[in-house]
């Protein structure tokens, strides 16, 4: 019988005395937007970016602020808690506790280009390209940290890679393995898509390709990861098979393509 590995990794990097310490997720998302500030400067620098170094620090704040964490907590909890979202409302701001939607925080990366862009006079691709570039990086670290967290677990699998991780739902009253989703996601939207919209954006092609071929490709990958991710608990599956974000990735889909369609007739 296979020994399968026991995820029981601390979720501080740094512990400090009182219960409170320095985070592996909470280090993602600075990680992230450190490199996300980095990237837009580097593409300024190669002339892919139209934007003086004044505003790209601006984006960056509200990229975070804004897009990232609003959009990001705002999206789970109506997306993902919203019954008890509404007998505690003010749970919405009780960021320590976990609980931000990739969708959510799309939609609001979305909001804050379209008012950059209005706001600068530029091309809504113009500035969404350069920071597509910079994504999935942020989403990679992200997926490493869930699996240091022991969170977001997938399915129960036998396979010789699979993971135990304590925190999972019992299954018959044990802990059974799992498919590590999280390194699949890791591996999926981060590495792949990120070399995906790296080699897209240095052939230089046609304003909105690469932002627009990031969305569909990450939502792609998410329907095809969460084929190994168990659902989460307070929703479960719909029709016996789709998960929440199975449905919310479909949806991205056909964004993407009613994007496409837009740049294509010149509204974008």
């Amino acid at each position: 019988m296979l020994a399968y590995y026991v995820d029981n990794l601390s979720p501080y990097l740094v512990r400090f005395p009182g219960g409170w310490g320095i985070r592996y997720y909470g280090l993602a998302y600075l990680l992230g937007f450190l490199f996300l500030w980095w990237g837009l400067h580097y593409q300024q620098r190669k002339g892919w970016l139209r934007l003086s170094r004044r505003q790209i620090d601006d984006l960056v704040f509200w990229l975070a602020l804004g897009g990232v964490i609003a959009g990001g907590r705002l999206g789970y909890c109506l997306l993902y808690d919203l019954p008890h979202i509404l007998r505690h409302p003010l749970d919405l701001f009780a960021l320590w506790r976990g609980g931000m939607s990739s969708h959510g925080g799309i939609a609001g990366v979305l909001v804050v280009l379209f008012l950059s862009a209005r706001r600068w006079n530029l091309p809504f691709f113009h500035l969404a390209d350069a920071v597509v570039w910079c994504t999935p990086v942020g989403l990679g670290l992200g997926r490493i940290a869930n699996f240091i967290n022991g969170e977001l677990w997938g399915r129960p699998s036998t396979v010789p890679w699979a993971v135990i991780f304590p925190e999972a739902p019992l299954v018959r009253g044990s802990a059974v393995p799992r498919h590590p989703s999280q390194l699949y996601e890791a591996a999926l939207e981060g590495l792949l898509l990120f070399g995906m919209v790296a080699w897209l954006r240095a052939r230089g092609s046609r304003e909105g390709t690469v932002a627009l071929s990031f969305l569909a490709g990450y939502s792609l990958v998410r329907i095809f990861a969460e084929c190994f991710r168990e659902p989460d608990v307070q929703i479960g599956f719909y029709f016996g098979f789709l998960t929440q974000g199975q449905l919310l990735s479909a949806a991205t889909l056909a964004f993407s393509g009613f994007l496409w369609w837009l740049r294509n007739r010149g509204y974008l």
